[in-house]
């Protein structure tokens, strides 16, 4: 089939729809792409939203993605502002929220991920907050400010990276914190204990008030106002301000209605295979939605970060042109709070390792550490120490047993040891 003939519809506006569509004609795909997305705004980078645009470091237009002019340029055709309500795969058609449906002869989800809800009383007070649009970081920004300039309180719900980052941008401003996390320590499902107890001594002495092992379950206002949040252990903490930061559900609907096979649960997700096909052949998912079965950790995963975004919609626009693809990249993050540079790679939930060795000064909070399962690097994160992703990814990637002393090291390069 000619291409100029041929129609790629791609389902979300966020960087992994933005970039598939790039490459398809980087590529030089001739014929029609087009780009729905639920939000009015141009697609854009959602790791701003918590760190330099909230933090009042980067302007608004650094987010996005292409300057709008570039859609036309590129041909592109956009639908902003419209969620794309049903998936007909037998016809091969999207239906828009405006009853519009698009013909496509393949397709690209891309439709990213929602914050979870908190399931308590008072959630629908004015100053309730979730962070994962451009909208939310708007109104967030002006709130922080406020918050700063009155001393207020904001209290947030979850020690992940959107709570732990949100607290950091807070405390620039000058506003009180309290961070209400279930688990022992930050982060706890992603770095284990370890590692989130470094996190932990980094917010407390930035003043922020941590408090484990319980859980917010009521949000206290007046006249749609927060005036306090009280924890299950009995306790009542000060608040003008909520952020609800428990982490993120895969948008699903969509595929489900559809009958695409999902990923199970904990994953969820759209399951997909090694080149980002569902499990129908001309329908790919890319970004947060997506579940791949990856061949370093032996396991479905499904990566909420912005390096997947930006990798994962290229590779499904290649995959859409024929081209032979195999996405096994290293799970990589990164995060800025306050004076700490972080970036991650691999995958070592608690469970999957047996050992974490160090590299550098902790106490300094200048060091990589590596989780190990019987000798071999699951991950590792590099905090305060500039260009060793890289050689981390190598590690990772070998599958080698590497000699943990040899690892603790700063003296023996990691480039050698991939290949030891």
């Amino acid at each position: 089939m000619v291409d100029a003939h041929r129609t790629f519809v791609i389902v979300g506006g966020g960087l992994a729809g933005a970039k598939a569509a790039e490459t398809l004609r980087a590529e030089g795909f001739t014929g029609r792409v087009i780009l729905i997305g639920d939000e009015r705004e141009h697609p854009y980078e959602r790791p701003a939203l918590s760190k330099g645009y909230l933090g009042g470091a980067a302007e608004r237009d650094s987010v996005f993605v292409h300057e709008p002019a570039w859609y036309a340029g590129a041909d592109i055709e956009l639908h902003l502002g419209q969620p794309a309500v049903r998936l007909d795969r037998a016809a091969k058609t999207v239906e828009l929220g405006d009853g519009t449906r698009i013909q496509y002869d393949a397709l690209l989800l891309a439709t990213g991920a929602e914050p979870r809800r908190l399931d308590v009383p008072g959630t629908g007070l004015a100053g309730v907050h979730h962070l994962r649009r451009l909208a939310h970081a708007d109104r967030l920004r002006g709130v922080l400010t406020g918050l700063g300039r009155d001393n207020g309180h904001l209290v947030v719900a979850g020690a992940g990276w959107i709570g732990l980052e949100v607290a950091a941008a807070a405390r620039s401003y000058g506003a009180e914190v309290t961070v209400i996390e279930p688990n022992p320590t930050p982060l706890h499902s992603a770095l284990g204990p370890e590692l989130g107890a470094v996190l932990a001594d980094l917010h407390r002495e930035h003043g922020v008030r941590l408090y484990f092992g319980t859980r917010l379950t009521e949000i206290v206002g007046q006249d749609s106002q927060v005036l306090a949040v009280r924890t299950e252990d009995g306790e009542e903490h000060p608040a003008h301000a909520v952020l609800a930061a428990i982490g993120a559900a895969p948008r699903v609907s969509l595929a489900r209605a559809a009958g695409l096979e999902l990923a199970g649960e904990p994953v969820g997700g759209v399951a997909v295979d090694a080149s980002l096909r569902t499990s129908d052949p001309d329908v790919y998912a890319a970004g947060d939605v997506a579940a791949l079965h990856h061949p370093l950790f032996g396991a479905r995963l499904r990566v909420e970060h912005w390096a997947n975004a930006l990798n994962g919609g290229p590779a499904a626009a290649r995959a859409m042109l024929g081209q032979e693809v195999v996405y096994d990249r290293v799970p990589y993050f990164f995060s800025d709070q306050y004076d700490m540079s972080m970036e991650y790679s691999g995958w070592a939930p608690p469970g999957t390792y047996d050992q974490v060795v160090v590299r550098g000064d902790l106490g300094k909070r200048e060091f990589v550490a590596f989780w190990l399962c019987e000798g071999r690097v699951l991950a590792g994160l590099s905090m305060n120490v500039r260009d060793v992703a890289e050689p981390v990814r190598g590690l990772v990637r070998s599958g080698r047993g590497i000699d943990a002393e040899k690892l603790a090291d700063p003296s023996v390069p990691l480039e050698g040891l991939a290949g030891a």
